[in-house]
């Protein structure tokens, strides 16, 4: 690639990524090579693992999402990077990550939790900003379309494989908890909004459940994109193709809420797709036609990577297409050609 074309990062597209999880974690670290004027929005619906302790501990929202978004954005020296990543090993506090602990901390001298979010953004001197939806305490409730429902973001996998049915809703509760300002702001003033990758039903969906967040949305005039997962997920989203994944947002939020679908073209390697079906998950079906339908355009590129036996997007080949298509289907200054645009000539 030829780095002079690029650029400079202070001058990239305002982009707001709504999620939460490794997924969009993932993403971030790719984002921030191209734009600084990043806004990642994050759930705070978790309640398992270490999040969930000190959640129930402390009652504090839970910060592992976050934590893992900051770190992703951090622009620290190695020693502070190794020592958020940091989990304790024996004793009381076995599992617990540091970085979790040093956000429970400033929660606990701060006046609010986001301003103990923006506190740690200083600390780790981030790219961007890390935003939780919402500051409300709210937990995740799954209903089934056999009727059974369980309250608990980490239960719903438990739930589902016991049942052995879709999914039907979700809802958050209490429902329509406030949005964090700050998010609804970034969400208006965006020009290219993503959601995903990650979780559809636990680090997608609850974003879009807290009040004012689709109404942002649907009055903003930036692209908006979903990037796909590339797998199914065991114990969510078993059989779903892209469009089921669609809808479900659609249904969960409004009907043509975004108009594009960021999609993996990457093959899958065979011994990798074996191992995924013995955990009853496959690589995901791109029904192009289905997606029309539901109003949305199918836009499939090399996105995926095969890393320790596991598919993920890859950071940086996600983010240059995102940039991409941000640099493709935006209004340009009169006069201004597709050959002229910086990202394409980066990417030849």
């Amino acid at each position: 690639m030829e780095q002079s074309y690029r650029l400079p990062r202070n001058r990239g597209p305002r982009i707001a990524v709504i999620g939460g999880g490794h997924g969009l974690a993932n993403m971030l670290r790719g984002l921030k090579k191209y734009t600084e004027n990043i806004a990642a929005i994050v759930t705070v619906a978790d309640d398992g693992g270490g999040s969930g302790v000190l959640r129930q501990d402390l009652g504090m929202p839970p910060p592992g999402d976050i934590r893992n978004c900051m770190e992703a954005l951090a622009n620290t020296e190695p020693l502070m990077s190794e020592l958020m990543h940091y989990r304790f090993t024996e004793g009381s506090l076995a599992g617990q990550s540091f970085g979790n602990l040093f956000l429970a901390a400033l929660n606990g001298i701060s006046p609010s939790f986001d301003a103990a979010v923006s506190r740690m953004s200083e600390v780790l001197a981030i790219t961007g900003r890390v935003l939780p939806v919402t500051t409300a305490d709210v937990r995740l409730e799954a209903e089934f379309e056999n009727g059974a429902a369980v309250v608990g973001e980490s239960q719903i996998f438990y739930c589902k494989k016991r049942e052995d049915c879709r999914i039907k809703r979700v809802r958050l509760v209490p429902e329509h908890p406030k949005a964090l300002p700050e998010a609804v702001a970034a969400l208006r003033q965006a020009d290219m909004i993503v959601l995903g990758p990650g979780s559809l039903y636990t680090s997608i969906i609850p974003n879009l459940l807290v009040d004012g967040i689709v109404e942002a949305i649907q009055e903003s005039d930036a692209l908006k994109v979903y990037v796909c997962n590339v797998m199914t997920q065991e114990g969510e989203t078993e059989g779903y193709t892209a469009s089921d994944h669609i809808a479900a947002l659609f249904h969960h939020s409004a009907p043509g809420l975004f108009e594009l679908c960021l999609c993996n073209s990457s093959p899958i390697p065979k011994i990798t797709a074996v191992r995924y079906a013995r955990e009853g998950a496959e690589a995901l079906r791109y029904d192009k036609d289905r997606c029309a339908a539901l109003g949305v355009e199918m836009i499939s590129r090399p996105v995926a990577v095969v890393e320790d036996g596991f598919v993920r997007h890859h950071p940086v080949h996600l983010a240059q297409e995102l940039i991409l298509l941000h640099a493709e289907r935006s209004v340009r200054i009169a006069g201004e050609s597709y050959s002229d645009d910086p990202y394409r000539k980066e990417k030849r």
